[in-house]
């Protein structure tokens, strides 16, 4: 569910995007901080896969739950919270991806952009974004 005032995913034509996602279970993070600092990035890889679950899960949902539709995965942002000096976002998004192999097996991979920042909504120290190819 979207913790403010936009929607989760939206749909237009053969694309599907959604909004900025971090994991959350419930409505809630299932944790906070900046990776490298008082994340692990053990932690946060887990927290990548689960923020690109529900990435996924959101765009299904704007597909009236029919994954059927999803056909193929173009583009991933993960964005980082990170400590000063942290630079293995690479394999904190390789969390995301793993994610993905999980929940959308079918439709491959995307290209991958890891971003570090100094700081995400809500505390959360990952936030994925996802653009898909869908069918009609």
């Amino acid at each position: 569910m979207p913790q403010g005032d936009y929607r989760a995913a939206v749909v237009d034509g053969g694309l599907a995007l959604s909004a900025g996602v971090t994991p959350r279970v419930g409505g809630r993070l299932t944790v906070t901080g900046l990776v490298g600092g008082d994340v692990a990035p053990a932690v946060a890889f887990d927290a990548a896969g689960l923020a690109a679950r529900n990435a996924v899960a959101a765009i299904v949902a704007a597909l009236d739950g029919n994954v059927g539709r999803l056909r193929r995965l173009l583009r991933m942002t993960v964005y980082v919270a990170c400590a000063d000096g942290f630079t293995d976002l690479s394999a904190v998004a390789d969390g995301a991806t793993a994610g993905l192999r999980g929940a959308a097996p079918a439709a491959g991979l995307p290209v991958r952009s890891a971003i570090g920042v100094r700081s995400l909504p809500s505390g959360a120290p990952v936030e994925v974004e996802l653009t898909a190819a869908v069918r009609p």
